[in-house]
This record gives C-alpha cells, structure tokens and sequence, in this order.
C-alpha cells in the first residue's frame, strides 16, 4: 500500500476542486451520487471556512472550482463565496438545477466574479423530466435559467445524466442543447454510486440503448461540428474497460463536502476504513500531501490482482476504487468494471439482465433509502504471473 508522502516530498499540487456547498436540494433525482446519509444544513461550513478553503486551495494550486451540491443557490452566501474564489485566482462554474434562479441572483453572482454555468436537464421532455426530477415545473426552471445565463452572456453548458428513461431521446436532448443556446452538452451515462447505485436495477439501460445513443451522438457531432461541443461520458457497465479514477486517486482533484469533509473523489466517503481528514481540523495542503487518506491509492504501490501486473495500470489506475468496494467489499480489488477482473460478473450480469418492467424509484431524500446491505465477502483475486442520512 502506498504509504503518504513524508515532509518535503513531491505530490503534484491539484488543479480542481469540487465544492459540495450543501446536499440540500429541491429535486430529488434517483441517479444522484450525493451519500444515502446526506448532511445536515446545521453541520454545513460557514462562509468564512469556506472563505479560507478556497483561499488555500488557490495557494495550493487550484485553478477551477465546481460549486456544487446538492443545490448551492440554496446558500444564501453564495455571491460571497463566489467572491472568495474570484480573489483566490479560481475559475467558477455554478452546477445547479436553475430552481432559484432569477435575473437579480444571476447578476450578483456574475457580478462577485462567477464565469459559467452548468445546468442539470433530467429529459427533453417537460412532462419527464418532472417525473425524473421528482419535482413538478422543473423543466420550466431550468428553460427560464438557461434563458437568463445566455442573456448575461456567461457560458452554458447542459449536464444529462443518461440512463433507462432518457437514452431513447439524446437526440432530443442534444436539439435542446442547441435551442437553449448551451455551449456544451454533456451527455453522461450513470455512475453507479450513492443513489444511482440504490436504483441502478431502474436505471441500467439496455445495451441496443446504449449503441444506439452511441450512434446518435456520432451522426450528431458530425452534423453539428463546431456549433456546440458534445461530450459522451462512457458508461462502467457495458465496455469492459475501467475508467481512471478522476485521473488517478489524489492525482488531480479533491472534493471539499458540505461538513468539511475533504475527499480524493465525491463518493470516496463510501469507503468504511479512509478516516477522511476535513478542514476544520487540517491545512488543505496537509491533507493534499500527507493525509493517510490521499496517499492510500496514490500511485500503483497498493495494487493486487490482476492490476499489479497489467500494463495498463498506469493509465487506469485499477479502476475506481469506490466502485470496487460497493461491488466487492474490498476497495483493493480490481475494478469490477474491468473485463480481466475476477469480479466482472458483478457488472456484466446485471448489464445483460433482461428487465421488462424496471422497479420504482427511490428519490433522493433524508431518509428514504433504506440500510444497505452489507457487501459480499468474496475469496481473494488471484495474483497472475508477471506481465498479466439525517433530516436536511
């Protein structure tokens, strides 16, 4: 196991941050990778914590912030907080379901310094995405923020997060795109933790779904060109392929949670042994270069399996390392979406389950998810030879 760096060595400073303000939020999506246990507005950081968050993350480094949640326009202090990043030299891009948002909120965040917005659409279709989004008139507000962004003249991109309901219509999604004026469209097929994972047999898609979007987006980037930039995140569960975990764990990114929690990645807090550092106890730049919890699958030194020995271990980095323990129990293992892991099964059964009828939704709040069980114990992964929630 890689052990954390020692004083005065050298960690690549990070470039990103993720600044989950809140997890309260006014939709109650089902995909949501936000934790089953959400917290407490009352255990949240303050303005002038996160103030000096963003002050060391700009000395540490950083350079671009997502502000994100849950909802951050809930945050009453958000302009200030955009402020802080503006001083600190960090690029801002607001996430946000457009619920809120209105010509005199937008004004004063462009005028504290913020620089895009990324708008979350559930459907092209008004009537589902308000059943996505399990709120009714969401569709009509993020129509009148997408309105209000391009009139400021700040940049806009639309998030999709892709799954069952809404694969059939990335083509619809994509003339929204276009209609609303977005820059970009993100179209990215769910990451199966948080509540995605709690409703993933809803949610996981069908693989004539999948190459049908795939072709979609193909004929549509080819037709639009340069008009609008679409961005295909590729789904865990079909391509037998791991993704690298946010460009390697503790590599690139580092996620400030809404209690001060900081994390190598938002669903990091998942992993039961991590002991996360958070900011009310630890300098930024300590946690970044020292803190067991960033150094603990840093690098290839931790590796087992099939992952020690495959020459792709430095581009991939074995996967996620969330992903294997929600599956397997063990964050060591291979990433279970990898086709040479022992523990494909995991992911290629449910990918190829026929599912006539889909179970119901579990939305995203306080209290509704129910305990999970716990992960199956499974025997260990064969080495190869060398060269193989509480109320808001």
């Amino acid at each position: 196991m890689t052990a954390p760096a020692p004083p005065g060595s050298a960690v690549a400073p990070p470039w990103a941050l993720l600044a989950e303000l809140t997890h309260a939020c006014p939709l109650h999506c089902p995909y949501c990778s936000n934790p089953l246990e959400l917290a407490r507005r009352s255990a949240e950081l303050s303005t002038e914590e996160w103030t000096d968050v963003l002050r060391q993350a700009g000395a540490l480094g950083v350079v671009h912030t997502h502000l994100s949640g849950g909802e951050p326009l809930l945050r009453p202090d958000l302009e200030q907080i955009v402020a802080a990043a503006e001083t600190a030299g960090i690029y801002t891009q607001l996430v946000t379901s457009g619920t809120g948002l209105d010509e005199a909120r937008l004004a004063a965040l462009t005028a504290a310094g913020l620089r895009s917005v990324q708008l979350s659409v559930q459907h092209a279709d008004p009537r589902a995405g308000d059943r996505i989004a399990g709120r009714p008139s969401s569709f009509a507000a993020k129509e009148r923020a997408a309105a209000l962004v391009r009139r400021a003249g700040l940049p806009l991109g639309l998030n999709v997060v892709l799954h069952r309901d809404n694969l059939d219509a990335v083509d619809a999604l994509i003339d929204l795109g276009v209609a609303w004026g977005a820059d970009r469209v993100e179209l990215a097929n769910t990451q199966f933790y948080g509540w995605g994972l709690l409703n993933r047999s809803a949610l996981l898609p069908t693989r004539d779904q999948l190459s049908r979007a795939r072709e979609t987006v193909e004929r549509r980037r080819e037709q639009l060109g340069d008009r609008i930039d679409l961005v295909w995140v590729v789904p865990d569960y079909f391509d037998g392929v791991a993704k690298p975990c946010m460009g390697g764990w503790g590599a690139v990114s580092l996620t400030v949670t809404p209690d001060g929690t900081v994390l190598p990645c938002p669903a990091a807090a998942s992993l039961p042994d991590l002991d996360p550092p958070s900011v009310r106890d630890h300098p930024l730049a300590w946690i970044w270069e020292h803190s067991p919890a960033f150094g603990r699958y840093r690098g290839t030194d931790w590796m087992t399996g099939p992952c020690r020995g495959c020459p792709r271990r430095e581009e991939d980095f074995g996967g996620c390392r969330c992903q294997a323990f929600a599956l397997t129990g063990d964050a060591t293992r291979t990433d279970p979406a990898c086709a040479l892991s022992p523990d494909h099964h995991l992911v290629r059964d449910p990918a190829d389950a026929g599912r006539a009828e889909p179970p119901p939704y579990v939305y995203r709040r306080p209290g509704a998810a129910p305990v999970p069980a716990p992960a199956p114990a499974l025997t260990p992964a064969p080495t190869p030879a060398a060269g193989g929630r509480d109320p808001l």
